[in-house]
């Protein structure tokens, strides 16, 4: 099979926003409102430029490892199986944890429109979890039109709100000034830990990068691409935040695990609390939004490297996912969701999550080769970026710190029990060739607001070819 070469950077550029932007944002806005109020807009812009930073760490690497994307790989190639070994192990704990989230948030907006018993809350979860389990296993995704009739439910009502909310903005600014004023009303004693919550928003990049032979000029197309797609993620972030911030005053959005309805509510009545519990019931149910896969995935490569259980390894034999680790995926989510709360299992998260990027800084430290390549930044950027990564697992709760420690020791007799055994060859051979990377990176740009750019990229090209024909042209 021919693989496909010279990825445009706006190709680049949507695969980045498809990995980043999904029903976060129906979750992660104003989860910070108790802790900093309508500060939290400040810390979005900053939560977006630490992302970013590291995202071009993560693009770098898989410049110098352009056999595949992701931690796991560019930490064992600068360092060693072991060192890999942890890297992926904590990104996986990370990945898994957003099962969890989206349960527990889909039964806070279904409660929006039906009440629900605390014994129904546990049956919509169950039910949550066990039929997106069964969606990856059997691999269903929505194609062509139903997929982008998909997206514009999924933004519709995002869109809407801040179109909506900055008219507001522009015809009564007296309400928006109202409302940010005082901008910092509880000080800045839990600004850090604020930050740690808006940053899991933007995790995703990692999942994002592409291995260097599919991108032309890589030099220039990799930092233009992360650039791009960061200031897109970054817009869509602060006009949605600013806006419901704008609309609702902080103390309200504080006592709500649904602030998107009740900014709704406020700008349309009724109509517009229905119009955002629908979109952010379709966002948080949507499979592709969930990262189960992504996830699942990462179990799966580790398994066929000889460091996870072979039955992580277990393709299905007509649906050829790796079914055993997602129902094992799908059982931890569902007791996760009864015994976690989304700020504490966030804030886990994001910790795990920046120890996974931490290794990954290093690893670009000793990767990095000024005579193979002339990549902008490479040596400053992860320097800044295991500076963010050290603030970020500082600025954890300590309940965080030492369970995440406790579970990343936990990490070294699992790889002791398994290290000395043989990978799998054939299918690491098959998971990790080029052509299966491009596609699962292909993926994400059929994915949420990355679907809805390629969609009004397709109307704006057909009403230009429509434009430049003249009469008797072809």
């Amino acid at each position: 099979m021919e693989l496909q070469r010279g990825l445009s950077q706006f190709d680049l550029t949507n695969i980045i926003v498809g990995a980043i932007v999904g029903a976060d944002i129906y979750i992660a806005s104003a989860l910070t409102a108790g802790l900093v109020g309508p500060f939290s807009i400040v810390l979005w812009a900053v939560a977006g430029l630490f992302a970013a930073t590291i995202a071009m760490v993560f693009a770098y690497c898989s410049y110098y490892v352009p056999r595949v994307g992701g931690p796991f790989a560019y930490v064992s190639e600068a360092f060693d199986d072991f060192y890999g070994f942890l890297t992926g192990w904590s990104m996986w704990i990370a990945e898994l944890l957003a099962l969890p989230v989206f349960a527990i948030a889909f039964a806070n907006y279904l409660q929006a429109l039906v009440p629900l018993t605390p014994a129904a809350e546990v049956a919509v979860r169950a039910l949550f979890v066990a039929s997106l389990t069964l969606v990856n296993i059997v691999g269903v995704r929505a194609a062509g039109r139903l997929n982008d009739a998909l997206t514009l439910i999924k933004l519709s009502p995002l869109f809407l709100l801040i179109v909506a909310g900055l008219g507001v903005f522009f015809i009564q600014p007296e309400t928006f000034a109202g409302n940010y004023i005082p901008l910092l009303p509880l000080g800045l004693d839990n600004a850090a830990h604020a930050l740690v919550l808006i940053f899991w928003a933007y995790a995703g990049f990692e999942l994002g990068t592409l291995p260097a032979g599919e991108v032309q000029n890589p030099q220039r197309a990799i930092p233009r691409a992360i650039t791009s797609g960061m200031l897109i993620v970054s817009a869509f972030y602060l006009l949605t935040n600013f806006v419901l911030f704008g609309v609702v005053n902080w103390t309200e959005l504080d006592q709500s695990t649904v602030p998107l309805v009740v900014a709704g509510t406020a700008l349309f009545g009724s109509a517009g609390a229905l119009i955002m519990t629908v979109g952010a019931l379709f966002s948080v149910s949507g499979s592709n939004e969930s990262g189960m896969l992504g996830s699942a995935r990462l179990a799966y490569a580790m398994a066929i490297d000889g460091l996870f259980p072979r039955a992580f390894a277990r393709l299905h034999p007509r649906f050829n996912t790796p079914y055993v680790v997602l129902i094992a995926q799908g059982i931890i989510a569902f007791i996760l969701s009864n015994i976690g709360n989304l700020s504490g299992l966030i804030s886990f998260a994001v910790l795990n999550l920046a120890f996974s990027f931490l290794l990954t800084c290093f690893a670009l430290i000793v990767l990095r080769s000024d005579s193979a390549a002339n990549l902008r930044g490479q040596h400053i950027l992860p320097l800044a970026g295991i500076a963010i990564c050290l603030f970020l697992l500082y600025s954890t709760t300590t309940f965080d710190k030492i369970v995440g420690v406790l579970v990343i020791l936990a990490g070294i007799p699992v790889y002791l029990f398994y290290s000395p055994k043989q990978d799998i060859h054939h299918l690491k051979a098959l998971f990790l060739s080029e052509e299966t990377v491009l596609q699962r990176r292909l993926e994400a740009k059929e994915t949420y607001l990355a679907n809805f750019l390629d969609i009004i990229r397709t109307i704006s090209r057909r009403i230009r070819r429509l434009d430049g024909r003249e009469p008797g042209g072809r």
